[in-house]
């Protein structure tokens, strides 16, 4: 069986795709970004390709799954966020490391890697909204809540690895972990060794995912605090009872997903498998067939038989990609109109032209630091993720 990728149609919904109009039924936060630039013109190409081989071993340039194939060609390395910090940091002559992905991934490499090497992100304007529903003042403001509440010291933060810098800090100095979404029921194991309720930032799907169906902890064990409310919407009796204390957060991506995707897929493909990451709402994840990080994603569909039917639940360009790269199999968006990454997207080819060909020049752009008090805590909290067991 042979299959070939099909976009998603013009319907009334897939128009949301181009910025035009928006859905009701999203999560705050969730409306497309407008339409996507063209194709770049050939001559980036030879461009990129000029100036990474001239500066060759100096440079190393890490591809988010989720990036666009323009610029995903000249990663030398893909993977997912804390993939490619581990990769940046096993690259210590690497004089510069060029970071397609986002803000608090790049900010993780530069944690993680040497002072003298440079960290740089070809778009600054490259952020993460789920990243942003998290910000430090609005996280210090309810841990002062909870110690006024007298439970902060039997409460352990983690963080999501898809968080800034100052997040990842105030979890370190506070005893807590960073966790993937490939870990975090490891890393809820460990917190729960430690505390009797967990502050788990900044996904609440994730979080709750993992608490319930993985953890076997009840729906109502589940608080959501929202940190635009007088007290995160809670009562202190729902703080103090709560297990699993979940910021009001979400990907802007896997937040669109609906029950009705999955149902609508299942009715129009018999046999189909659904195949979701765990930022997904917890309706969708519990409607799957698989459930997973993106990497889980990546391998399930390398394992998968010729022939069989994928209906994939994460961001547009890696599940497109996947298609492309698996033509005997029928891999489908589960959605029919679903935004891609916007701020991924903005990691294009003529930034990256631009960050390279300045490079030559010797002259360093868009470096992205962490001061050295916030990484010092950082560090504490991801090499508490790499000890978990």
């Amino acid at each position: 069986m042979t299959s070939t990728w099909v976009e998603p149609s013009n319907t009334a919904a897939a128009l949301l795709l181009l910025g035009r109009g928006t859905d009701p039924d999203s999560e705050r936060g969730v409306d497309c970004p407008g339409e996507l630039p063209p194709p770049s013109d050939p001559n980036l190409v030879a461009r990129a390709t000029a100036a990474k081989a001239k500066l060759g071993q100096r440079v190393f340039v890490l591809g988010h799954h989720y990036q666009r194939d323009e610029v995903i060609q000249f990663a030398d390395v893909t993977g997912d966020s804390f993939k490619l910090a581990r990769e940046a940091a096993a690259r210590p002559d690497a004089e510069y490391i060029l970071f397609c992905g986002v803000h608090f991934m790049a900010e993780s490499a530069d944690i993680l890697t040497s002072e003298k090497q440079r960290v740089i992100l070809p778009d600054l304007a490259a952020g993460c909204s789920m990243a942003d529903m998290a910000a430090l003042p609005q996280v210090e403001t309810a841990w002062e809540l909870l110690e006024e509440l007298g439970v902060a010291g039997s409460t352990v933060p983690v963080t999501y690895m898809n968080s800034s810098a100052d997040i990842k800090g105030f979890v370190g100095r506070n005893g807590g972990v960073v966790c993937t979404s490939s870990n975090a029921e490891r890393a809820l194991r460990w917190a729960f060794e430690r505390g009797q309720r967990v502050l788990f930032l900044p996904d609440q799907h994730l979080g709750r995912n993992t608490a319930v169906l993985e953890m076997g902890l009840d729906a109502d064990d589940c608080v959501l605090y929202d940190p635009h409310k007088p007290g995160g919407g809670l009562t202190a009796q729902q703080l103090r009872e709560a297990k699993m204390i979940l910021w009001r957060g979400h990907c802007s991506v896997h937040g669109r997903f609906t029950l009705s995707s999955v149902n609508e897929v299942r009715m129009r493909v018999p046999g189909v498998n659904v195949l979701v990451h765990p930022e997904c709402r917890y309706e969708v994840v519990t409607a799957a067939d698989y459930v997973g990080s993106t990497e889980y994603i990546i391998k399930m569909i390398e394992a998968a038989p010729a022939g069989s039917a994928w209906a994939v639940g994460t961001e547009l360009n890696l599940v497109r990609r996947l298609a492309n790269a698996h033509p005997d199999k029928q891999i489908m968006f589960l959605d029919r109109a679903v935004c891609y990454c916007s701020t991924m997207n903005r990691i294009d080819l003529p930034h990256l032209v631009w960050a390279l060909e300045e490079l030559v020049a010797g002259r360093i752009v868009n470096q992205i630091t962490v001061d050295p008090d916030t990484a010092h805590h950082a560090r504490v909290a991801l090499d508490q993720m790499l000890a978990l067991p």
